[in-house]
Formats: structure tokens, C-alpha cells, sequence
């Protein structure tokens, strides 16, 4: 009976073992399949993010009248430095309706547009102040959130205007080694609505998808493998009944 009981409770351990193993194709990115074959080379144009309700924008008016730059530019104090808190401090906040309102100019219609669209209206507008202004405008809320099972989750500033989702991973710290790479998912916010997006990072059909580039304010949620904690108790478990094998075989070959 005993000795029968160490066999069941050792084989346990070695399945335990075994099934607690990661194999490289799970932990593998940009894989070949029968959909990334017929995409394979495909690149895809990232769409310019259009600015949406609650967005925050810093302008600033370049101009040689130091008169008309104290009327329009924030003043950023000694040193005159831009920090992202001061950013965000002296940026316009999009209203409800789509609208930012500058002082002595107005309310001027920002939402659904692109940053180039807007330099451009600006500069229209601007113009019947200053003649020989330039006109800049920066997305404050320029950030991605990662999620779920990544070495360092938290929110990453986007330092340029095309970071693609690897990028994106590796400020985090890349996935972890129990996440889902075949299930991560992706939430965005559109002029339409809010979307969620799932796709395979082991696949190389990524590099075409629309969803390849990250745009400001998305969410990455790295989904974890199922039987996750059985995987990580796993050596624990093994080593527990491997000790009552060593035992039962001990107790059973006294006891004869």
C-alpha cells in the first residue's frame, strides 16, 4: 500500500514539474504562422492622434515683442524652464465640447483634430495679433499605461511620435515570463468611443495592424497564462511531495 502510494505521489511530482515548464514557443515574439506569412514585409502608417475632450495642450506663441510672448506664454518662473508639471499647470484643458479657451482671443474649437491641424488654425489665428509669430503646440497628456503581468507596470511617458508596442513593453521591463503574449490586450480612446483590442505579439501579423503603433493615453494589459499560480507553487508542491515519497519509501523498507 505504501509503496504504491510513493508511486502515485512521485509520478504527481514529476507531471507537477513537467507541466510548470515554459516552452520557447510560448515565450517567443514576431512567430510565423499562416496568417503573418501572407503580411509578412506589410508595414503600416500610424494615424495621427486627434486631440479628445479632457486632453490637456501647451502653446506657445514665439515672437520677437516681448510684449505679445507675456501676453500669450505662460510665465514659467526663474529660469524659465518647461517641466511636465508646469506643462500641465499652464496647458488648456478640452472641454466638453471639444473647445480650449485662450485669453483675449477666445474659444477655439481643438477636438477631432490632429496637433498639425490645430498649429494651423492657431497660426491663423495668431496672425491677426502677431505678425511674424510661430505658433507650437504639445499633447501634455502624453502617456501609455501598462498593465497586468509586465516586470515594471506603470505610466510611461511617449518620448517621440511613433513608439510601436514593443517600445512600449520595454520601458516596462518586457513581459513577464508567465504573461499571456498570445492575449494582450489594448484599450483606446476614439472620437467614437472607447476600444478594445486584442492580439498575439507572437505572431507577426502585429506588424501590420493598426494597433501596432501606441497612441497617447492607450492601455496595454498583458493578460497572465492560465494555471499561472499553479506554475509558480509548482516547485513548492513538488518538493512537499517529493518529501512524503522519500518518507513512505523510508518507512515502507523499515517496516520490511
Amino acid at each position: 500500500m505504501q509503496l504504491r502510494s510513493a508511486i502515485f505521489l512521485g509520478s504527481l511530482s514529476m507531471i507537477m514539474i513537467l507541466s510548470s515548464c515554459m516552452t520557447n514557443k510560448k515565450l517567443t515574439y514576431l512567430q510565423y504562422s499562416e496568417d503573418s506569412q501572407a503580411g509578412s514585409g506589410v508595414t503600416v502608417t500610424p494615424s495621427a492622434y486627434r486631440i479628445m475632450p479632457y486632453d490637456i495642450l501647451f502653446i506657445r506663441v514665439v515672437t520677437p515683442d516681448p510684449q505679445w510672448s507675456a501676453i500669450f506664454n505662460p510665465q514659467l518662473g526663474t529660469g524659465g524652464s518647461l517641466t511636465q508639471e508646469s506643462a500641465s499647470l499652464f496647458g488648456y484643458n478640452v472641454d466638453d465640447d471639444g473647445f480650449i479657451e485662450i485669453p483675449y482671443i477666445g474659444k477655439v474649437k481643438v477636438a477631432g483634430k490632429t496637433l498639425a491641424e490645430i498649429k494651423v488654425d492657431l497660426d491663423e489665428i495668431f496672425l491677426k495679433y502677431v505678425a511674424d509669430g510661430s505658433v507650437t503646440v504639445r499633447i501634455v497628456n502624453n502617456y501609455v499605461s501598462i498593465l497586468g503581468e509586465v516586470s515594471g507596470p506603470g505610466r510611461y511617458p511617449l518620448t517621440k511620435d511613433r513608439i510601436n508596442v514593443f517600445e512600449a513593453l520595454a520601458q516596462a521591463g518586457d513581459l513577464g515570463d508567465y504573461s499571456n503574449r498570445q492575449e494582450i490586450q489594448l484599450i483606446r480612446q476614439s472620437p467614437s468611443g472607447l476600444i478594445i483590442e486584442e492580439f498575439s505579439l507572437r505572431d507577426r501579423s502585429i506588424l501590420s495592424s493598426e494597433f501596432y503603433y501606441v497612441m497617447p493615453n492607450d492601455i496595454i494589459y498583458a493578460k497572465p497564462m492560465r494555471g499561472r499560480n499553479f506554475r509558480i507553487n509548482a516547485p513548492v508542491l513538488s518538493l512537499f511531495l517529493s518529501t512524503i515519497t522519500t518518507g513512505l519509501v523510508i518507512f515502507r523498507f523499515f517496516t520490511n
